[in-house]
């Protein structure tokens, strides 16, 4: 597998405890790209020394924030498939590989399907995906995608999307989407979504902000 072909965006916020580890094993299926987004620890040291391209946000922008600067990066790099991972290691590496060769095969996106869901909200939102595109967890963190639907859109996110925006984008636009099953592993860290109320809020929030104004 070309290395330098295959981006694999790594948005991190104070995940030092785990961040070694994921570009280690991501680093054999492509360049890894950490955006480290305002972290206080040893983040953005660490993965240096493992060997991944490090974007640094001077403070916390946010998830979707760092996975633009990763896509930003990884095109300006020339990448053709771009793969983003969650650094807390709850998403095996290994799998990297099964998503590209999905794309390889014909799909334009992949999309994970993980093993189980905590919150309400990612259950509705997965509700009005399934019923509306046919894809079963759009806030699945691991997701893959051919570079031309990053290019036709022109950014990742632009409202705080949870990461669903470009997915969403393809599905509205008929581009081609699989998806694959896989065990999510025990986090390290807090949850992106943060505390419960607030993650249920987010989330409706980005479900209604991808239904209302993604064209």
């Amino acid at each position: 597998m070309d290395r330098h072909r295959v981006a694999i965006v790594i948005p991190a916020l104070n995940e030092a405890g785990s961040i070694a580890g994921v570009i280690e094993a991501a680093g054999r299926y492509g360049l890894p790209i950490v955006v480290d987004d305002g972290s206080v620890d040893s983040t953005a040291e660490l993965a240096k020394a493992a060997g991944a391209l490090v974007v640094s946000h001077k403070n916390n922008l946010g998830y979707d924030a760092a996975l633009n600067s990763g896509f930003k990066r990884a095109a300006e790099l020339g990448s053709e498939i771009i793969v983003t991972v969650d650094a807390d290691g709850q998403h095996d590496p290994s799998l990297i590989r099964k998503f590209v060769e999905a794309i390889d095969a014909g799909a334009d996106v992949v999309v994970g399907i993980r093993s189980c869901r905590q919150r309400l909200a990612e259950n509705i939102f997965a509700w009005y995906t399934r019923v509306s595109f046919g894809i079963n967890d759009p806030l699945c963190g691991m997701k893959a995608y051919r570079r031309i639907v990053y290019d036709a859109l022109g950014h990742f996110d632009s409202c705080g999307s949870i990461g669903t925006e470009l997915m969403i984008f393809a599905a509205k636009h008929k581009y081609r989407i699989s998806q694959i099953k896989f065990e999510v592993r025990e986090r390290s860290g807090q949850s992106r979504f943060g505390k419960a109320l607030v993650g249920n809020y987010k989330i409706v929030r980005a479900m209604l902000l991808t239904a209302l104004f993604i064209r």
